[in-house]
């Protein structure tokens, strides 16, 4: 006899959720904000040379399709219809960029990842066509000049894929960032795939004018870019499309926001001043500015926050974003193979409490906020023959905290007000060592939502309060309350900032490794022509052998 099925109290709501590691499926409860059922699917990375950074575009969108699946199937066992579904929201890794066949529906070229940073040399070109009094590009974008954003990856793809231009010559290219791919492929792809982004993901491509929310002319011009390959912007919350395929063929897609947005809205930053940190690949620290665009002074970015309907107004965020935070345990697992898990960082940090003097500046691809340094490379300092690996578990530990610190000094400094506590979310928030020692280090206390999937929670939110959805209330009197755990500082505030001051002193070790860049091949010289991490790795195999050495400058 069939098990009757479950009550299940309002409509439901699933998110994609495309990070660099891996996508996620997860499905919510509408009214309860309960998580009900999710898949995840890890994804590789190819690292083709040094410095560059490339995913499969293909690859990405199977593994949406396969974590839809698997999680319907686990719906059914919950005996929970996935009729219930009503909508779907996308969150995505931001600033990767895709370019792809509208005729065929096949990508042109591998996606660029946020990471990469095989345009270095681009950058230094463009730089030098930037009036010195006349910074428009920050002006209109709220963002540097740098490798991190898609305008230059789009332009080297452009100067150096030759079936790229000539899709572009022949009509058949579109470009997009994570969200446009995903988009338009499950909205029907070459049969009438909606190619389409929202003002979140749009303003980090550089293309995008923030105050006119608009694709920029002059910008596209500066970039030598062809604007008939960019998507059409939507807002954060509105019906996109239907889905085409798959166990979720006729639900609409109605929800898009840029991880780092979709992670606010999730953790409900709906008020002027409120701040969340993401602890992911990167580590990404926003901080809501409400309608209004704060340009900061201190090395920040000034971003879209979301914009949740067609007739709503856009809101702005000041944000901090540090390239490598839990890529740095995936590299000791993966490069160093000190780890076997990446939770077994968490356990030999606690074994020791301390890095005992130990430093690690993970800047593998440079340094991002406040220094915006691609000079700099990474660098494990103050070692000592009784340094090990427990302690240098620690050090990347602290590493993500004390790059944290740095954002939030920046924050406080543009905003005048200093934050009274900061809001955290993310997979690596599950780490209690990290998340007491990030109390220690901002000397603030630190806020864990219980569930770390804001990103996706926000995107379902999005989706769900969609006009024409409208299952998903975003009215203050009915959010759920989300339970929260809180570590309070647990060192002097003197100790945190001695810890802090010498950690700032190994970061200006660790810049100027790269001192120049090849335009003919595009491929960092000079010291950066050894692997990456040739200097850490060279100096623990010489803390190893050397014996009789008293210690490592």
């Amino acid at each position: 006899m069939a098990a009757p099925k479950q009550a299940v109290v309002g409509p439901l709501v699933g998110a994609v959720v495309q990070s660099t590691n891996s996508t996620h499926f997860l499905v919510f409860n509408s009214k309860t904000a309960e998580l009900l059922s999710h898949h995840q699917v890890e994804l590789t990375q190819e690292f083709p040379k040094e410095g560059w950074v490339e995913q499969d575009p293909k690859e990405i969108l199977q593994s949406v399709y396969e974590c839809i699946e698997k999680t319907c199937q686990k719906l059914q066992e919950l005996n929970i219809d996935k009729s219930n579904i009503k909508a779907v929201g996308v969150s995505n890794q931001r600033e990767t960029t895709v370019i792809w066949d509208k005729l065929t529906g096949e990508p042109l070229y591998n996606a660029v990842a946020w990471l990469d940073l095989r345009t270095q040399s681009t950058v230094e070109n463009l730089s030098k066509k930037i009036p010195g009094n006349n910074n428009f590009v920050k002006s209109k974008t709220g963002l540097p000049l740098s490798t991190y954003f898609s305008a230059v990856k789009l332009r080297w793809i452009l100067d150096n894929v030759r079936e790229v231009q000539k899709a572009v010559e022949e009509g058949r290219a579109l470009f997009g960032t994570i969200d446009s791919w995903l988009i338009w492929s499950l909205t029907g792809g070459v049969n009438g795939g909606i190619h389409c982004t929202d003002v979140t993901n749009a303003s980090r491509t550089m293309l995008f004018n923030i105050h006119s929310l608009q694709w920029d002319k002059e910008l596209c011009d500066f970039f030598e870019i062809p604007m008939d390959i960019l998507p059409s912007v939507w807002s954060s919350s509105e019906i996109y499309g239907q889905m085409k395929t798959g166990t979720l063929e006729g639900v609409p897609i109605s929800g898009c926001l840029g991880d780092q947005s979709a992670a606010l809205v999730g953790q409900m930053c709906f008020h002027e001043g409120q701040a969340k940190n993401t602890y992911g690949t990167g580590c990404f620290l926003l901080c809501n500015t409400g309608r209004k665009c704060v340009f900061s002074e201190h090395g920040l970015l000034t971003t879209v926050a979301y914009k949740l309907g067609k007739d709503k107004p856009a809101c702005y965020a000041l944000e901090g974003s540090v390239a490598i935070a839990g890529a740095v345990i995936r590299w000791l697992r993966d490069n160093l193979g000190i780890i076997k898990t990446s939770e077994e960082s968490e356990k030999l940090a606690k074994e020791v409490g301390t890095s005992y003097g130990c430093y690690f500046i993970p800047a593998f691809s440079g340094l991002y906020a406040p220094y915006w340094e691609p000079s700099a490379r990474g660098i494990i300092c103050g070692l000592t023959q009784f340094t090990n690996k427990s302690h240098i578990a620690f050090a990347a530990l602290e590493a993500i905290c004390f790059q944290t610190r740095e954002i939030l000094d920046a924050i406080n400094r543009d905003c005048g007000i200093p934050l009274s506590h900061l809001q955290v979310d993310g997979g690596m928030t599950n780490n209690k060592v990290l998340m007491q020692l990030q109390a220690d280090i901002l000397h603030i206390p630190v806020i864990k939502a219980s569930m770390p999937e804001t990103s996706a929670l926000g995107a379902a939110m999005a989706a769900g309060a969609a006009e024409g959805v409208n299952v998903w209330s975003l009215k203050p009197e009915d959010l759920s309350t989300v339970m929260m755990e809180r570590f309070e500082p647990q060192i002097k505030a003197t100790e945190s900032e001695i810890r802090y001051s010498t950690w700032k002193k190994a970061v200006m070790k660790s810049m100027g490794w790269v001192t120049a860049q090849s335009p003919e091949s595009n491929e960092p010289t000079m010291f950066s022509t050894l692997p990456l991490g040739f200097f850490i790795v060279s100096s623990i195999i010489m803390l190893i052998g050397a014996r009789y050495i008293s210690g490592i400058p």
